[in-house]
């Protein structure tokens, strides 16, 4: 962990909740708390497995499986 006021130890989590509402929930807002769980845990595999991110060219897994 960084000291207070450095907010690079959780940039890749901030980065990554922002996506995943722009992406996910506020696309279809989910009516009750297992209709969003599910949804959610539906995105992070998506996110992990199928995503191609712009900045690689690949999936994450892809990447990790490459090097």
């Amino acid at each position: 962990m960084s000291r207070k006021g450095n907010p690079y130890d959780n940039a890749m989590a901030e980065n990554f909740f922002s996506i995943l509402k722009t992406e996910c929930i506020y696309r279809r807002k989910p009516a009750i708390f297992s209709e969003s769980n599910e949804m959610i845990g539906r995105y992070i595999h998506f996110y992990n497995h199928e995503r191609i991110q712009l900045k690689i060219g690949e999936t994450p897994l892809a990447r990790r499986l490459s090097t």
